[in-house]
């Protein structure tokens, strides 16, 4: 469990698009920057930053639609659940950990770049950003992370080294989380779909994220007052 409150960084000096009035299928702008506070300005007006091409510009992207595993909907098979019994899963015990798996540059389509990741370090020592790990005989065998605002989860990426070991990340995730929730992980994947993820339009999404921001941090990420990473 990471203990944590998460410390509200200063605000940005930039103002986030109206998502709601955008016309663009999924990228909405281009520029800003990765501080903290522009970050998690983006995530509550339904954006999140990727670079446009590896190299490129940062953009900030809200598709349309978007993927989402709605409560109760996670799908696990039962050799999934035979997987689970596996592994041994821990949260935000190795972090920067998984945030170095997932931006590994030898993956297909890899997208998170040395500053993404640098901001989501530094979102993770402020208590915004969590892991979910699956661990196999002392070792990382693979997990996911994300930004948890509310009862928001915005899944970033997750990344396997034994099979089944992110699928199990996914699923304590689902555990972890309140039965209210909104587990966002942005475009449906035929990997996700086959775990019960489904798309809902951008007003639609908009609307679940209104609501999530209102409801309590779940308790699996937060802890005593005024206390970050070190």
């Amino acid at each position: 469990m990471s203990g944590l409150v998460p410390v509200e960084p200063p605000r940005t000096q930039w103002v986030m698009p109206d998502v709601s009035a955008a016309t663009e299928a999924d990228l909405v702008a281009v520029g800003a920057d990765l501080k903290p506070g522009t970050v998690l300005a983006a995530y509550r007006a339904g954006l999140f930053p990727m670079p446009v091409g590896r190299d490129g510009a940062l953009g900030w992207w809200s598709p349309d639609p978007r993927a989402i595993v709605p409560p109760g909907g996670l799908e696990v098979s039962r050799s999934l659940r035979r997987s689970c019994r596996r592994f041994e899963v821990r949260v935000d015990s190795a972090c920067r950990d998984v945030i170095t798996a997932c931006a590994d540059p030898r993956r297909p389509r890899g997208w998170i770049t040395p500053e993404v990741q640098a901001a989501y370090g530094r979102l993770h020592r402020l208590g915004w950003v969590h892991s979910v790990e699956a661990w196999a005989d002392g070792e990382l065998a693979g997990g996911l992370y994300g930004v948890a605002i509310g009862g928001l989860f915005a899944g970033e990426s997750m990344f396997h080294r034994r099979t089944d070991a992110s699928k199990v990340a996914l699923v304590a995730l689902v555990e972890l989380l309140a039965d209210d929730a909104l587990l966002d992980v942005q475009w449906l994947t035929p990997h996700l779909a086959s775990l019960g993820a489904v798309e809902v339009p951008r007003p639609r999404y908009l609307s679940l994220l209104r609501d999530a921001l209102s409801r309590p941090l779940p308790a699996a990420f937060a802890g005593a007052p005024g206390q970050a990473r070190a």
